[in-house]
């Protein structure tokens, strides 16, 4: 994470708390119970908790925000830049084959992001082959299971260290 210098000040305000947004597709909210045969028996709250207090140790807030709704990921992703998110890391799930609305608005913010997948999508069906947002990505991390997503914070935090 980026550390600023602290006004000599005693009256300055702290820096802010970097901020890391975690978004995650449709039937997300189900992992831990579905298809435990490719999505494995961790819940999205046991991901969330770890990725919370991994952020925490170093200093940045972890927010995780799970949708069904194309629209709320969309809104969700627009609030970024006003609420200083500095990076995000993306599950699309199936919007992954189909949201160009989503890609969209992830260019517009212009926030850095790593595109992360529970299962190795290039190891499924065909249609899974194709992602929308792997080409903007900073990265993408598939097959690693809920592993993924701390591999994907790691890099996030080592980003927010750079000067």
């Amino acid at each position: 994470m980026t550390r600023q210098k602290r006004s000599k000040n005693p009256d300055a305000a702290p820096p802010p708390q970097p901020r890391i947004l975690v978004l995650h597709g449709p039937n997300l909210n189900l992992l831990g119970t579905r298809e435990p045969d490719v999505y494995g028996h961790t819940t999205l709250a046991d991901i969330h908790s770890a990725m919370e207090a991994r952020g925490r140790a170093e200093g940045v807030l972890v927010e995780s925000f799970q949708s069904n709704h194309e629209g709320q990921l969309i809104d969700r992703v627009q609030a970024s830049p006003l609420e200083e998110i500095s990076f995000i890391i993306l599950n699309p799930a199936a919007y992954a084959h189909t949201s160009v609305a989503l890609r969209d608005a992830l260019l517009a913010v212009a926030i850095p992001y790593v595109e992360v997948h529970l299962s190795n999508i290039h190891a499924r069906d065909t249609f899974r082959h194709h992602s929308y947002f792997s080409d903007c990505a900073a990265g993408v991390i598939c097959g690693l299971g809920p592993y993924g997503y701390l591999a994907a914070l790691e890099y996030a935090l080592s980003q927010l260290r750079k000067p």
